[in-house]
């Protein structure tokens, strides 16, 4: 069975999670059904995207893919931001990074490897998008590194949180327009079945709407679910919410973009898979975690702090900088997938056991 008829066959979950939902079942039976009913919506997000932009064009479908490629985990950390759930909103935004750089990359880079031998990318457009990645990160660092000299006054707090993301989302639009006016991808989300597998519509404007706007309340309704039984999953297991966030929610989330990417290279077509890991990634870091700012700012009165702990500050900068060297040569193989994998593995573990990513643990 292929990929996308897994993905397809999840789809069951969405009614079993609303009415689980609906009936009061434990809350753990709810955040599992709900977190496998949203990995197909996601998906058709996705496919229904990518056939409004045969009718659109390259240009309108590109800035379709570029603002809803992400629409799944936005949804989710919005209602985990009406929950007051913000440590894991923050472990959500790196984790969806370190996910894309680490284990999706990581994963096409060996499985891609082990079938195709040596494959070659475009250095240029890799190295520009790595570029783009570790000066995003530093975006992210530095309201966090300031924040040990300005904490207490909080005029300063949301004014440096605030402008640093003005700033992302500025950045973040010059690259999809650069991405529009050069031939050769930037931006994942823009990247997939569309790219690796050309063909004709096969739903109409309507159609494609209807699913859009279908799979979107869907998405709705089972994040409601699943960000509140969050509570009950982390008592129960003991998992910490910092956990949850950075590594649960992105999976959830992402993956079915991550399929594409390993598909495309299992495919031999590596600069695809590369544009959708990278592409990703920036897209969260540059779009979505500045968006969330000004969300949580017009839900609760006050904006999300870009304020991260020193642990989640060296796993981003340890997954952008050896991302940045794959990418610079423009040639991968399976080992530098297996060691991508592995750096993945050592800080699921270690945050595994880390209690929070607030209080105990410091800021730098």
């Amino acid at each position: 069975m292929s990929f996308d008829r897994i993905v397809k066959f999840l789809l069951i979950f969405v009614p079993v999670a609303i009415i689980a939902e609906l009936l009061g079942a434990d809350p753990l039976v709810v955040f599992i059904v709900a977190a496998l009913g949203i990995i197909p919506l996601a998906d058709l997000i996705g496919e229904a995207t990518e056939e409004l932009a045969h009718h659109t064009g390259p240009k309108i479908g590109g800035l379709l893919n570029a603002t809803l490629g992400n629409a799944a985990e936005l949804i989710i950390t919005i209602f985990a931001i009406r929950a007051g759930l913000l440590d894991l909103v923050k472990a959500s935004i790196v984790g969806s990074i370190i996910g894309n750089l680490l284990l999706v990359m990581g994963l096409s880079l060996l499985l891609g490897g082990l079938k195709n031998g040596l494959q070659k990318f475009d250095p240029r457009t890799a190295g520009l998008n790595a570029t783009l990645l570790i000066l995003a990160v530093v975006a992210l660092v530095v309201p966090s590194l300031f924040d040990v000299a300005i904490q207490g006054n909080l005029a300063a707090e949301f004014g440096l949180s605030e402008g640093v993301a003005v700033v992302m989302i500025v950045l973040y639009g010059l690259s999809v327009l650069y991405s529009f006016t050069h031939a050769n991808p930037g931006h994942g989300d823009a990247v997939t079945r569309e790219a690796a597998e050309p063909h004709t519509a096969k739903w109409s404007i309507r159609t494609s709407s209807l699913v859009l706007v279908g799979a979107t309340i869907g998405i709705v309704v089972l994040s409601e679910a699943l960000v509140g039984a969050v509570t009950h999953v982390t008592e129960t297991f003991g998992l910490s919410e910092f956990f949850i966030g950075i590594i649960i929610i992105p999976l959830v989330g992402n993956v079915a973009e991550h399929l594409v990417a390993v598909q495309v290279a299992l495919k031999n077509k590596m600069e695809l898979s590369m544009a959708v890991s990278l592409g990703s990634s920036l897209q969260v870091a540059l779009f979505v975690a500045p968006v969330l700012v000004f969300i949580t700012l017009l839900m609760t009165g006050q904006p999300l702090l870009l304020v991260f702990s020193s642990f989640e500050l060296i796993a981003l900068f340890a997954a952008a900088i050896i991302a940045a060297f794959i990418a610079l040569d423009g040639e991968s193989n399976w080992i530098e997938g297996a060691m991508l994998l592995a750096v993945y593995l050592i800080i699921a573990i270690a945050f595994f056991y880390l209690p929070s990513a607030g209080g105990t643990v410091p800021h730098p």
